[in-house]
């Protein structure tokens, strides 16, 4: 468990000089000191891009320096080859539905990210976006560095810049998650990429947690997180530039509800009409929020955390 971090100050920004696999690593993989790393990739549709992420981490992270225990693909219903070309690749793929066949069906990305939490087995756990095209293997030891190095560490974001030319990015962010971070949740404020797809948590901090199944599952495990262990247990570090697939306006104005609805949830605004969560489009149509929660690990008895007494 970390220990809570004194309570004073804001998220930490960590210094992380640039780790090449050939200078850095390898003093990191000393410092695991016995613990193990997971590296978790939630895909859908990702057949594109997920082969040569899955074999840069297997070829530079696991083979040539052994930092990462293990590489898990969660297939969430793909259409294309994503599976096939992960695990040519060299990647443990999980099919949602093995999880759903026990645990129950559920949709959205946060469910997929609980997913791999019950899947995978690490102490720290590194989830990666599958659909990024500008992926360096760097990022892995520079997001766990942290959580290797302090204790009081429960979870590191990613903070990157996002090229304009390349149609930029953080739209929900800027326009729904800094208003009411700043409003509801200034504690926070200080993340530059709350909703970055691209972090790291020590799992028994992360066995603690409920996971709103939709798009608000980032900002969820954050304020939570805040909550109990303040905000100093949060950290971030700079990853460089990020490019990713680009979303249209109207598929991010449902990203956006979520992420608001949820936000407003916990800040303990109650909706206009209680249990109506939903997002109605000018044109009449209705959309069905997904705020639905997978329990913690604990809770169900999954969890490694149970019976610990929980985190200091």
């Amino acid at each position: 468990m970390p220990q809570r971090p004194p309570d004073q100050g804001g998220v930490r920004r960590f210094d992380t000089a640039p780790r090449s696999v050939d200078a850095g690593v390898g003093a990191l993989v000393d410092r695991k000191a016995g613990r193990t790393v997971s590296v978790c990739l939630p895909c859908r549709d990702e057949a594109a891009t997920v082969g040569s992420l899955v074999s840069s981490i297997r070829s530079e992270l696991m083979e040539r320096e052994p930092l990462v225990d293990e590489l898990i693909v969660l297939d969430d219903r793909s259409t294309d080859d994503t599976a096939r070309t992960a695990g040519d690749a060299g990647a443990q793929v999980v099919s949602i539905d093995s999880v759903h066949a026990e645990f129950g069906d559920g949709h959205g990305k946060g469910n997929a990210l609980w997913a791999t939490l019950i899947a995978s087995h690490g102490d720290i756990v590194v989830w990666l976006d599958g659909d990024v095209t500008s992926f360096e293997p760097g990022w892995v030891p520079k997001l766990i560095a942290p959580l290797l190095d302090d204790d009081t560490v429960a979870l590191v974001k990613a903070l990157y810049q996002r090229p304009t030319t390349f149609g930029g990015g953080g739209r929900t962010t800027e326009l729904v998650a800094r208003p009411l971070m700043s409003r509801y949740f200034p504690q926070l404020s200080g993340l530059a990429q709350p909703l970055s797809g691209e972090y790291a948590g020590r799992r028994s901090v992360l066995e603690q947690l409920d996971f709103v199944q939709g798009w608000g599952v980032e900002m969820a495990l954050l304020i939570d997180i805040e909550r109990r262990w303040g905000a100093p247990a949060i950290g971030q570090v700079d990853l460089g530039s990020r490019m990713h697939r680009h979303r249209s306006l109207h598929s991010l104005s449902v990203q956006a509800a979520e992420v608001m609805a949820t936000m407003l949830d916990r800040a303990g605004v109650p909706a206009a009409r209680e249990g109506d969560q939903v997002l109605q489009r000018a044109d009449g149509s209705i959309v069905p929020l997904n705020l639905d929660l997978r329990p913690s690990l604990v809770s169900i008895g999954r969890g490694r955390a149970a019976g610990s007494g929980g985190a200091s």
